[in-house]
């Protein structure tokens, strides 16, 4: 039979002036313990909020020795009489800080070992001790108001969908493996030994059969599964929303997404949102910039140089010209209390070479014309670049040149992105943009063929149906990005539902018809028995939740992440499994050789 304990009545966040005098009882982590001699205070704490309890010079010897025994995070129940506080003890800081209870029973539910680090508002710990004892971690108050953001995240999003008549459908976890750009997770058949499935990296092919199976409209907040190397903040396993349509064309899926995020954000945040969002084409996005994930929070935005670049004396510029390359500039404003000194330039330099920069060419404005770095390249040209520029007294112009657009850019796009942050640019709240007219195929100088920009299943737009194996560079895709404060939060695309045209996107992708056929057959012969039109997008709901938590790791918002080594340190996985399970899964481990 299981053991009786003092079961709660109510949280420890729900007592107010009005519950005076009510007989309660509460159970709960130790937050505090303070002994005052002849008074005892323990703030008692779970996951709505903290009641402190009082233990009263009156109280029986054995209520003040348990009281005393207390120590940090001990799972505790207390029975009481709830009085108000005096008015001098009010707390305004506690939700419950009118209140206190008078303890007059205690009981111990478990004891807690000595903390690794102290359950705070916010954990200032390292990482991996944050990570090893996660379940710790998620006891503080920042871990649990991120984690009821993602729960009421997720919730709106539910609500939203069930009020548009959206079914919500689960999709297969082991799948069938196929290429979509990152290495799949692969799970070994027990059954048909040789034979593996895969976690899914995305449930696209199969929102797509449901279109055709005639679900209209399909939506699934799914977990999907990326092999990657460890980098940046990204995790082998996350959350998206996942969202298809028939008989829609871009702008019905946008303004879907639209009112989506109008929704989200009134319900969660009470934040009112623009009814539709700003739209940048992807030629724009790179040229203003410098990246398809603009932070639009602030200007600094790019130029084109070489109409003063092509009258210096400068060889690189002039020679990159007339090479057929760019040569563009961002202009550091002047700004109270910052310096640009040798040492901060060298450091822009730094972040524009992580692009492909060859390096950062620079000109102070002092006095109504240009000095230093490559200003004496421009000899009579100071007014053209000043009135070119726009930039003034204490500006500073900053230029690179290459021969290769988007890493001019995209090196630029970091620049602005540091400057942003150094100058303290941003300015608070959310701003959203659409990028849309994106390539459909970029080149792989690696390996020497053309590839999809995003997947192979994406629309061409009408005009470049008919040619598109004449120039696969210049076809732009029915394809569109949600951005949001300079990260991607949702990308999608209007599908291919014609089977030739899905063939010819799977050749000029290197996939030839039996390759195709073989790796997605099950896809085509679907389009063989009339599907229709139809287009979706998928938000991740990771990032989403960062950014409405502040943070600026998805770490931050997930119960049990990954650290950036793609480990648990809690359950320590990946692991080790016994022979007899390899055996079973017709397995066999290989050793690396020394030299490989």
């Amino acid at each position: 039979m299981e053991e009786a304990f003092m079961q709660r009545s109510v949280t420890c966040g729900e007592l107010r002036a009005k519950d005076e005098g009510k007989e309660v009882v509460l159970n709960g982590w130790v937050h505090r313990n303070r002994d005052h001699g002849a008074l005892h205070f323990i703030n008692l704490r779970d996951r709505y909020g903290i009641t402190q309890v009082v233990v009263d010079d009156d109280a029986s010897e054995s209520l003040e020795k348990m009281a005393r025994s207390l120590k940090m995070e001990y799972c505790i129940a207390v029975k009481g009489i709830v009085r108000r506080r005096p008015d001098e003890m009010i707390n305004p800081d506690m939700e419950t800080g009118e209140v206190e209870v008078k303890a007059e029973e205690i009981e111990i539910l478990s004891e807690c070992a000595t903390l690794p680090f102290m359950i705070e508002d916010e954990n200032s710990a390292r990482e991996d001790l944050r990570l090893k004892y996660r379940f710790l971690d998620l006891r503080t108050k920042g871990m649990q108001n991120r984690i009821r953001l993602r729960h009421e995240v997720v919730k709106a999003i539910r609500e939203f969908f069930y009020k548009t008549d959206f079914y919500e459908i689960e999709t297969p976890t082991l799948v069938k493996s196929t290429p979509e750009g990152a290495r799949d997770f692969l799970v070994p058949s027990r059954i048909y030994p040789g034979k593996f499935f895969a976690l899914p990296q995305s449930p696209q092919l199969y929102k797509q059969i449901l279109m055709v199976s005639g679900f209209d409209k399909y939506f699934q907040i799914a977990r999907c599964y990326r092999d990657e190397d460890p980098r940046g903040d990204r995790q082998l396993e996350f959350t998206q929303l996942d969202i298809e349509m028939s008989f829609v064309k871009r702008d019905d899926v946008l303004l879907l997404i639209e009112n989506l995020f109008n929704y989200v954000f009134k319900s969660v945040m009470n934040i009112d949102l623009p009814a539709h969002f700003r739209r940048l084409s992807y030629q724009e996005a790179m040229e203003k910039y410098g990246s398809d994930k603009p932070d639009l929070r602030f200007g600094l935005e790019i130029g084109d140089a070489s109409s003063f670049a092509s009258k210096s004396t400068f060889n690189a510029f002039t020679e990159t010209l007339k090479s057929g390359g760019f040569v563009r500039y961002i202009v550091a404003p002047k700004t109270e209390g910052h310096d640009y000194t040798r040492k901060y330039l060298a450091e822009l330099e730094s972040a524009a070479k992580i692009y492909g920069a060859h390096g950062l060419a620079w000109m102070k404005v002092e006095n109504g014309t240009i000095n230093g770095g490559v200003s004496k390249f421009f000899a009579g040209l100071e007014k053209e670049v000043l009135e070119e520029t726009g930039a003034k007294d204490g500006d500073v112009i900053l230029i690179v040149a290459h021969n290769d657009f988007k890493k001019c850019a995209n090196s630029l796009g970091a620049v602005r992105n540091r400057l942003g942050a150094d100058l303290n640019l941003i300015k608070p709240g959310f701003e959203f943009c659409w990028i849309i007219d994106f390539p459909l195929f970029e080149y792989n100088e690696d390996e020497g063929h053309w590839e999809a920009a995003h997947h192979m299943f994406s629309m061409p737009q009408a005009e470049y149906i008919d040619t598109m194996e004449e120039d696969p560079g210049r076809v732009k895709g029915d394809l569109y990005d949600l951005v949001l404060n300079g990260y991607e939060l949702a990308s999608g695309s209007i599908r291919i539902h014609d089977i030739e045209l899905q063939k010819r996107v799977f050749r000029i992708c290197n996939f030839p018809d039996d390759v195709a056929q073989e790796r997605f057959g099950f896809l085509l012969d679907c389009f063989k028995y009339g599907p229709p039109p139809h287009g979706g997008i998928a938000p991740g709901i990771d990032r989403l939740c960062m950014i409405l938590a502040g943070e600026s790791s998805i770490k931050e918002v997930i119960a049990f992440p990954k650290n950036t080594a793609a480990l648990s340190p809690m359950d320590d996985s990946p692991s080790f499994v016994e022979q007899k399970q390899l055996d079973e899964l017709h397995l066999a481990i290989v050793e690396k050789k020394k030299d490989e």
